[in-house]
């Protein structure tokens, strides 16, 4: 019980942690038009590298032993913890980045995924850009789970109903989940994309997660590259990768890296954000 008590914020905590979720944000907002063919992933995480000096701010990334980029760029087969190299992205590529930033001690962190267009292949583009969307929703289901959430086990149930109501048959990686985020980006408690038999910690006021859904075409098993970081599937498919830090407080919740609060991502779920006070 100790540690459940831990992981809960005052709100003055919570207030200062809007501006990394929104130093976050803009690094994403950066490197999202730049996910274009011939663009290397390099390049993208050198934009994001130029806001967080803007901002006076400090690449958490950086911060976990052994890694020296600024943001995670995994493309195609790769879904999670790709490294930033001189690989060019190609038409039909699938590409999450994962960004976060640390201000004044404490944590933001948030991913994407874009497809790069192809003429060539629209039937490739749209699998793989369906598989974002399914994701992209999926993640939107749990954080909307958590407004009405008792326990966090919830938000798992609700990502996991959310991509199995697609009908596509995808895979959710079990490996790898998201966590509690605050002093540092990766606090407990665990945060499952998918239905587990504990109800996990109460959601109540001062909870402070990343939620972020890792969703496969194919088979959720998974490697470890040779560079020790890229996480890729083991069948080859493709993989997407979304991800928001989402605040539970007084008056509500508010999605911490997202500029809008959540309010667009929450709409179609009849769920408006409260802005944290």
């Amino acid at each position: 019980m100790g540690l459940r008590r831990g992981i809960y914020k005052s709100p003055a905590q919570l207030r200062a942690m809007v501006e990394p979720g929104l130093i976050t944000a803009a690094m994403l907002d950066a490197v999202r038009p730049l996910i274009v063919a011939g663009t290397t992933t390099l390049q993208l995480d050198a934009a994001a590298a130029a806001v967080i000096r803007s901002r006076g701010a400090l690449s958490n990334f950086q911060m976990v032993r052994g890694y020296r980029h600024t943001v995670c760029v995994s493309v195609n087969d790769e879904v999670v913890h790709g490294i930033p190299g001189r690989r060019v992205l190609e038409p039909g590529d699938i590409v999450s980045v994962d960004a976060g930033a640390e201000y004044r001690a404490w944590n933001g962190d948030a991913a994407i995924t874009v497809v790069v267009p192809d003429p060539a292949r629209p039937e490739l583009v749209a699998e793989r850009e369906e598989l974002s969307r399914v994701t992209e929703r999926s993640l939107w289901a749990g954080i909307a789970a958590l407004a009405s959430a008792q326990h966090l086990a919830e938000v798992g149930a609700a990502v996991q109903g959310s991509i199995e109501a697609s009908g596509h048959g995808y895979g959710i990686l079990r490996d790898y989940v998201g966590h509690g985020i605050g002093r540092r980006m990766h606090e407990s408690p665990s945060v499952f994309n998918y239905r587990v038999s504990d109800r996990g910690p109460e959601v109540r006021p001062g909870l402070a997660i990343c939620i972020e859904p890792m969703v496969v075409i194919g088979d959720q098993a998974t490697r470890v590259g040779e560079d020790g970081w890229t996480v890729s599937t083991v069948d080859g498919t493709a993989g997407s990768h979304w991800e928001h830090s989402v605040a539970v407080h007084d008056e509500g919740i508010w999605v911490l890296t997202a500029p809008d609060g959540g309010a667009a991502g929450l709409a179609p779920f009849g769920i408006e954000p409260a802005p944290i006070k």
